[in-house]
């Protein structure tokens, strides 16, 4: 009876004793009453700035119900949302540094990134394509031999394309544009007759052009790339709130409403439609969710 006292007493000394006690960014969001979510600017339809408005997308979707999710876990339903940009280059050092809390956008989850950065479940899966246009006479990578391509810097698509170009001994010129905004424009402008990226993105950037109906995405995918969340590595108090945001929004249903309002419904700015059904890939990983990072092809 004694020991069972003691036992009380030092429980009500010490609630919820060590596995309640906050670490990491959860206590660095508590202790500055802010949580800041990484975004980006031109990545449409997943996180973009339209009509120079606040961020928006699937991926800023996904990030606010992160947000609310922290929320619960803390107990604090004023908690301050802050968006903070990030750009491929600038994505994973603005994480590590804890400017970001978490990034949620276009980010693919690959055993390289994991080494800097940890990564939530998945979120997205896509296949690295071209856009080009029709009359280009380009339908698969083995015809970007001596021409002009580019891609966005800081990308595993860059990265791709350059191995590529060096072990075929293709000849290409390969430019490295700042964003998929910029990209695009050198491929509207007539400045390269390909734009390598994650398919997805590619049809975003089509669905924005003057006349989508004169582009193609063509090419054997070169990748099988998922997306994720991405934040500080070594805070498995954290991480447990994000996946148990996305889990969430899987096992609600909720997630198929997100993705009808980015991928199948008119979306800003001037009401574009990317007309991009979900893939049997994608739906696969609603059904089961990883936080591992997919194999090259």
């Amino acid at each position: 009876m004694k020991k069972c006292f003691v036992a009380l007493l030092i429980a009500s000394l010490f609630p919820a004793a060590q596995a309640a006690e906050l670490t990491g960014t959860l206590k660095k969001i508590k202790d500055s009453g802010t949580i800041v979510l990484g975004n980006r600017d031109s990545s449409i339809p997943f996180s973009y700035l339209a009509n120079n408005s606040k961020p928006i997308g699937y991926s800023v979707d996904i990030a606010q119900a992160i947000a609310d999710e922290v929320k619960k876990e803390l107990k604090m339903p004023g908690l301050k949302v802050k968006y903070n940009l990030v750009t491929s280059q600038t994505r994973i050092p603005l994480v590590q540094n804890g400017t970001v809390d978490v990034e949620c956008g276009s980010t693919t989850n690959n055993v390289e990134r994991q080494q800097q950065a940890a990564f939530s479940l998945g979120i997205f899966q896509i296949g690295t394509r071209l856009l080009t246009k029709k009359t280009s006479g380009i339908n698969d990578f083995p015809d970007l031999a001596g021409k002009n391509v580019v891609t966005t810097a800081g990308t595993t698509s860059e990265r791709l394309l350059k191995k590529m170009n060096e072990e075929k001994k293709m000849k290409m010129r390969i430019i490295s544009a700042k964003d998929h905004g910029e990209s695009f424009l050198m491929l509207e402008s007539g400045r390269v007759a390909a734009f390598m990226m994650d398919d997805a993105l590619l049809a975003g950037e089509m669905a924005k052009a003057k006349k989508p109906a004169d582009w193609a995405i063509v090419g054997k995918p070169q990748s099988a790339e998922i997306y994720g969340c991405m934040l500080r590595k070594g805070d498995p108090q954290f991480k447990a709130v994000v996946d148990r945001a996305i889990a969430g929004l899987y096992k609600s249903g909720k997630i198929n409403a997100i993705y009808d309002r980015w991928f199948l419904k008119p979306i800003p700015p001037k009401g574009l439609n990317m007309g991009f059904p979900m893939s049997h890939e994608l739906k696969t990983l609603i059904a089961k969710p990883t936080d591992k990072a997919a194999e090259q092809l």
